[in-house]
């Protein structure tokens, strides 16, 4: 359980950079006079350093352990937190926030793939789970400090304590870190079987000599070897399953909404203060449908949410869409945001993650993470950066567009997607790779 709340809390940090912008973009684009363009540059280059950040994890996670990079990604939080407040011009403002979006897309690798390799599989919906309720937490806590920040009246000092108080979840992270084991699978994939041994029975779990053989049985199959390329025919399936799920959960515009969302209210006609308020509203709406999303997830299992997700957000999105396209019903958006990240929440938000780690073999997990999380990232950067300046010429037509998108969803995981509740690893490996 430590692990898994230690692992976990990446998702915290994760979740609280990830939407403390939102309330922070206004005074940046006062004070260095930020166009659409630089705006959404702002935000952007933290999501390119996920990117970045996503890409390299896995590769370095499967040499160092996820462990060990994991500590590296919490000194980069810590780094970033500090230097976004005490940023001397924009320019710094743009190195510390991609500093930090390394850690995030590290982070949103490994946190993910460390609880999926020590959680047993009839828990383990829920225990990954955990993560992406701290990344939701993580949200909340954003929007509220940003509220309870400006409610201090700091002046120029507003923005750069609202940046900076994320150093003290990275700090507690880091301490953390230093008190887990290193997860039995990659021991086991360096030849570290005592070790690997000495974890499952840590874990509690029933039978770890079986749990062990079967780790290093599914090994063998795979035909594992250290450096174990993650880009061959025998991995498309899975690869095709992460790289649609990360582009999807994006597409539909989450994180568009999340970055941008005091601009969506005032872009609505509501002040900077009930903007503040209503965002909170959505984040607390976000964590208490995540909660629910991890108590179905290994009931209804994770194709039955995903169908049910994209459904009630392609409706959502469509009702935002009339709202400003039309620029009436404005009483009625935070009405539909609220039921958008419900819905999302419940589906998308509590699937991701644990989808992503469950449908590659233990070989190349961290490396097929790293792939997932890279198609998440990249239609992240490209979203953040383009979403203001189309948002300025339309304000509906990004909110079409997302809700085409999960329409194109719904249809794909109808198809294409296999329900992986309840199965081992190396069940799953043995079902999704075509040798």
């Amino acid at each position: 359980m430590k692990a898994t709340i230690s692992g976990a809390l990446g998702g915290l940090l994760f979740g609280f950079d990830t939407a403390v912008i939102a309330g922070a973009i206004d005074a940046l684009t006062k004070l260095y006079h930020l166009t659409n363009f630089t705006q959404g540059l702002t935000v952007f280059i933290a999501v390119a350093g996920t990117v970045v950040g996503a890409m390299c994890a896995g590769s370095v996670g499967q040499k160092i352990g996820g462990r060990e990079t994991l500590r590296i990604t919490a000194v980069l939080y810590v780094i970033s937190a500090l230097g976004c407040m005490l940023a001397w011009n924009w320019e710094s403002l743009l190195v510390f926030r991609f500093l930090g979006g390394l850690g995030i897309g590290a982070s949103s690798v490994l946190g993910p793939v460390y609880i999926t390799e020590l959680a047993p599989a009839k828990w383990r919906g829920r225990m990954v789970g955990t993560f992406q309720i701290n990344v939701v937490i993580g949200i909340l806590l954003a929007y509220a400090s940003n509220f309870a920040i400006r409610e201090l009246h700091l002046g120029g000092w507003e923005w750069r304590t609202q940046l900076g108080v994320a150093a003290i979840p990275a700090i507690a992270f880091l301490i953390l870190l230093f008190g887990i084991p290193r997860s039995p699978r990659w021991s086991v994939s360096k030849d570290r079987i005592d070790e690997a041994m000495q974890v499952l029975k840590l874990m509690g779990d029933p039978d770890p000599k079986a749990e062990l053989v079967d780790i290093q049985q599914a090994l063998r199959e795979s035909h594992a070897v250290a450096n174990e390329p993650v880009f061959q025919w025998k991995y498309r399936y899975p690869l095709f399953l992460a790289i649609s799920i990360g582009a999807f959960n994006q597409l539909a515009g989450i994180n568009a909404i999340l970055y941008y969302l005091n601009n969506i209210f005032a872009a609505a006609g509501f002040s900077q203060m009930s903007g503040d308020l209503q965002a909170i509203a959505i984040g607390a709406t976000n964590l208490v449908f995540t909660l629910l999303g991890m108590t179905l997830i290994d009931k209804l299992g994770r194709k039955t949410l995903l169908l049910i997700g994209a459904a009630g957000d392609a409706a959502c999105l469509a009702g935002v869409a009339y709202v400003f396209l039309t620029q009436s019903h404005q009483a009625a958006l935070l009405g539909l945001l609220v039921v958008y990240i419900a819905f999302f929440a419940v589906s998308q938000g509590a699937v991701i993650w644990v989808y992503i780690g469950e449908v590659f073999p233990n070989v190349v997990r961290n490396k097929g993470q790293s792939v997932g999380n890279s198609s998440h990232w990249i239609m992240n950067a490209a979203i953040a950066l383009i979403f203001p300046i189309l948002a300025a010429k339309s304000g509906g037509a990004p909110f079409v567009f997302f809700a085409g998108m999960t329409v194109v969803q719904f249809i794909v995981v109808l198809m294409f997607y296999p329900e992986t509740k309840g199965q081992t690893l190396e069940a799953l490996q043995r079902r999704l790779v075509k040798g």
